[in-house]
């Protein structure tokens, strides 16, 4: 696994670049994405409008979001979409599905 050589507050900028990038290809299909914060290497999200409860938002996430920050920011970033009303409780959804 590789250093990712950016504080979480430099990737917060880069993924936020990233996500404007993207933004108008999600708003295309009724959905948006906000960000709700970084702890390396782990980008959490929360997708919105059409994107909610929509059959392909993971791979919304996984093969659009993430190949992209992958590709323009660092190859070690994942990104988790988290649930409305877990912007509280990142530490819960970490634990749960990463074990950390």
């Amino acid at each position: 696994m590789m250093e990712i050589p950016f504080s979480n507050e430099e990737l917060k900028e880069a993924v936020s670049s990233v996500l404007e990038e993207i933004r108008p290809m999600l708003q295309m299909d009724g959905g948006d994405v906000t960000l709700i914060d970084v702890r390396k290497p782990i980008v959490f999200v929360q997708l919105q409008g059409g994107c909610v409860g929509c059959a392909s938002a993971g791979a919304t996430l996984k093969y659009g979001i993430e190949k992209a920050l992958k590709e323009k920011i660092h190859p070690e970033l994942k990104v988790m979409n988290v649930p409305h009303g877990f912007e509280d409780r990142l530490d819960e959804l970490l634990k749960y599905s990463f074990g950390i």
